[in-house]
């Protein structure tokens, strides 16, 4: 197996992308707006992946968590709430705000599960910092830690119950960057005891099977390589002071923060201690190339792997769609009550 996670190019396979999947078996897929256009045809091409490799679990991802971050949307998907909704009615009625995100985050993974898709690259669980880049701004759930871990527990639980599991992501966490990773590396500059705030939601839900790092430079471990590179702060930070042992992707290996050929990238990034490479954009030479730099998957990131498929399930709740939608939709009513009266 490839311990790569790759894109599609479009709504349907090509016999290239077909072949290459087959001889390549990578350890996931992950689909964008280029590769959606209805449920029937998502479901097909879910299906699709799934008979390359004769394996009904099988991790096929997205990055759906609700706000500007949506692959899926209207009119064929309902629009969910950003992280900031949560975060405000924490505010005024802490329980209600859980209870909400747990809701919310179930609705969604009945869409997720209907049409195949396994995973979704959520939560945040990034601690919002006043004066940092909007590139997380409202998609956090809140400035403090322990609010922050709080929601993002109940958005994994939700999406549990729904059949699909939550990635926890950026490790070691990305709310303090002043520019913006799609377009150039940031470099942190607080000091390790500072951090210990940044890293807290991820202590907490440190028992997560996924995980995704930030491509940032955090001066106090590593003033040279950002963290999805940096042996020390996987090794360290990730797998040491956070104690997180389950299946690490990295970011987006397309992105501007970080330098060299896509392959490259790849490989530094295996070599530091990622489980997966994430390559976004289907891109047959970049996805030909990692396979060639990367090698085989190790055994200790098949053990991972194997428990992340593992926390694939059937849906745990009989909860209807349009239920929690309404559930939900009656405890943020809360929090405008509360602005209209004031």
């Amino acid at each position: 197996m490839t311990p790569a996670i790759f894109g599609l190019s479009g709504l349907r396979l090509t016999a290239n992308e077909r072949a290459f999947f087959r001889d390549s078996d990578p350890a996931g897929y992950i689909l964008f707006g280029r590769n959606i256009e209805s449920r029937e045809q998502v479901r097909a091409l879910t299906d699709e992946l799934r008979s390359i490799h004769g394996r009904d679990r099988l991790l096929i991802t997205i990055d759906q968590e609700g706000g500007r971050v949506a692959r899926m949307k209207p009119p064929v998907w309902p629009a969910y709430p950003a992280g900031a909704a949560f975060d405000a009615l924490f505010d005024l009625a802490p329980a209600s705000a859980i209870e909400a995100a747990r809701a919310n985050a179930e609705a969604l993974g009945h869409d997720l599960h209907e049409v195949g898709i396994t995973c979704t690259h959520a939560p945040v669980l990034d601690v919002r910092q006043h004066g940092a880049h909007d590139v997380i701004g409202d998609r956090a759930y809140g400035f403090e830690p322990l609010r922050v871990a709080a929601i993002g527990r109940a958005v994994l639980d939700g999406l549990s119950r729904a059949g699909v599991v939550g990635t926890i992501k950026h490790m070691p966490g990305h709310g303090r960057s002043l520019v913006d990773t799609h377009k150039e590396l940031p470099t942190v500059t607080a000091s390790a005891e500072e951090l210990e705030s940044d890293i807290a939601p991820f202590k907490a839900l440190a028992d997560a099977p996924i995980a995704m790092t930030g491509h940032l430079v955090f001066t106090a471990w590593d003033a040279h390589r950002p963290a999805t590179q940096s042996p020390f702060v996987i090794e360290q930070i990730i797998r040491g002071q956070i104690g997180f042992d389950g299946l690490l992707l990295t970011d987006d290996l397309d992105m501007e923060a970080l330098s060299g050929t896509v392959p490259e990238r790849a490989e530094t990034a295996i070599r530091a201690g990622c489980d997966i490479a994430l390559n976004c954009w289907g891109k047959m030479p970049d996805m030909i190339g990692i396979c060639e730099r990367v090698g085989a998957m190790s055994a200790v990131s098949a053990e991972r792997h194997a428990r992340a498929l593992d926390a694939i399930c059937a849906p745990q709740s009989s909860a209807e769609q349009a239920e929690l939608v309404v559930k939900r939709d009656a405890l943020l009513a809360l929090l405008q009550a509360a602005e209209a009266k004031a």
